[in-house]
């Protein structure tokens, strides 16, 4: 069987390492803490990048509640079974509201933990072969519900007004994150190619010099980009400029690929 994989959530150190320590005690289900957070905000960037069968939760924390964050993950398609863990009783009819597996109270006992974490694993997502290696994604908030777009798939990233769109050889989505953000998060994976865009590696056909209709208005330097270097995406075929400042690095990236 699994380990019931726990993300623990409190604004408090002492709490969460004491919670932490009782979840790794605890006995039946086995469990293991796979993160820690500080506010609702860090636990929802860390749930976009990894998973967790269960949260424990405190309610009353700086910035967002715990029942927001709550709210977020009952969008999902597989959300975590939720347990939350507060100091106060007033919360319990709230957190019901919101499909809360379990809801502790502060000091936690032992055996309560352990009877909140049996419900949390028999109402935890099923771990099947294909999640488990399916592989990094990106979460998509898209009109009321979340997509979850595996990394392998995104042809490229571009940054337009306010927002970045993300191409995958099916369709288009926007994102809210910074392109800055989303080049750090993926790494090696892209490639800069203008300072608005990011292009996946694998998904690089081929450079060359065209003149392009849908070129960026003007060059990094200022000056109109009425030809020059381009990188055409494969699955889509759609040819992107490339900046004169990474033309030499693009080069070497598809060179050494």
């Amino acid at each position: 069987m699994n380990l019931l994989r726990i993300l623990v959530v409190d604004d408090e150190a002492l709490a969460r390492s004491r919670l932490a320590q009782l979840v790794r005690e605890c006995a039946d289900p086995r469990c293991e803490v796979v993160g820690e957070c500080a506010s609702a905000r860090q636990a929802a960037d860390w749930l976009r990048e990894h998973e967790a069968d269960a949260v424990l939760l405190d309610i009353q924390m700086p910035g967002a509640p715990g029942t927001a964050l709550a709210a977020e993950l009952q969008r999902r398609e597989r959300p975590p079974a939720v347990v939350f863990v507060t100091a106060h009783g007033e919360h319990a009819l709230t957190a019901f509201d919101l499909d809360a597996t379990d809801y502790l109270t502060k000091p936690v006992k032992r055996e309560r933990l352990a009877a909140a974490l049996q419900r949390a694993a028999r109402r935890a997502p099923a771990r099947d072969a294909a999640a488990e290696g399916s592989g990094p994604v990106i979460v998509v908030s898209e009109r009321g519900r979340v997509v979850r777009v595996p990394i392998a798939e995104v042809l490229y990233l571009r940054a337009e007004l306010k927002y970045v769109t993300l191409r995958t050889a099916a369709r288009s989505y926007v994102l809210d994150d910074s392109l800055t953000d989303l080049e750090q998060r993926l790494g090696e994976r892209v490639m800069r190619i203008h300072r608005n865009t990011l292009v996946a590696r694998a998904a690089v056909r081929a450079l060359e010099r065209r003149k392009l209709a849908n070129a960026t208005e003007a060059d990094e330097e200022g000056e109109a980009a009425e030809a020059g270097w381009a990188v055409q995406v494969a699955a889509t075929g759609e040819w992107l400029a490339v900046s004169r400042r990474q033309a030499g690095a693009v080069r070497e990236a598809i060179e050494k690929a």
